[in-house]
């Protein structure tokens, strides 16, 4: 099953990933995406095997972003690629199918084009600026999850579909009326010393919003 919260890891002058993912794994993160965009692979490769034995003492799920012989290699659960990333299908031929792979969408043609490929699940987004990722897509802003939930519930998809892109705890009530399957955040966890509380409350706010879209095993 797609956890409705996703963590998305990030470094600091304070912080190492692998240091960053532990205190979210601490305070009760059970979906876990290491998105490191500076380094060789073989070095997220070392990242990605600690950060996977991480996640396997706290009982959490690992992905890897944007590098699908890492996530082969590690025994991920998933793998995530951005739209300037591999696309899924030749992915797919690298990870085989037992690990899950989700893909990025910014606009209603772009889940279309995830549905095509075979995507898990989707992130969509930037909900608001963000200064994680750069070569940032159009902001989204709540108008424009409203349109194209509403874009995707008439077409018949029934894919996960995330919500990305410096989102806060306190957007969540708003976001979800949407129809939204969950959230990833980044920012909002990272270092924050009530980490416990933040993921508490964004579980018990998820709980609160009916599922629309249909579970991948």
């Amino acid at each position: 099953m797609i956890d409705r919260l996703h963590y998305i890891s990030q470094s600091s002058s304070e912080l190492s990933h692998l240091e960053a993912i532990e205190q979210v794994l601490n305070a009760g993160g059970k979906w876990i995406q290491l998105r490191v965009k500076d380094q060789t692979e073989p070095e997220v490769l070392n990242l990605a095997k600690a950060a996977n034995e991480l996640c396997k003492k706290f009982a959490a799920r690992l992905v890897i972003n944007d590098f699908p012989d890492v996530s082969k290699a590690v025994f991920a659960h998933g793998l995530h690629l951005g739209l300037n990333d591999m696309n899924i299908i030749k992915a797919r031929l690298i990870t085989g199918n037992k690990i899950m792979i989700g893909g990025t969408a910014n606009t209603f043609a772009d889940i279309q084009k995830r549905v095509a490929e075979g995507a898990d699940y989707i992130g969509l987004g930037p909900y608001r600026f963000t200064d994680t990722k750069q070569n940032l897509s159009p902001i989204l802003g709540l108008k424009g999850y409203a349109e194209i939930m509403e874009q995707v519930k008439k077409s018949g998809i029934h894919l996960p579909i995330i919500a990305i892109g410096g989102i806060t705890p306190e957007d969540l009530p708003e976001l979800l009326k949407t129809g939204l399957y969950g959230v990833a955040v980044s920012g909002a966890l990272t270092g924050k010393s009530d980490a416990r509380e933040r993921i508490k409350s964004m579980y018990a706010e998820l709980e609160k919003h009916p599922v629309y879209h249909t579970l991948n095993p």
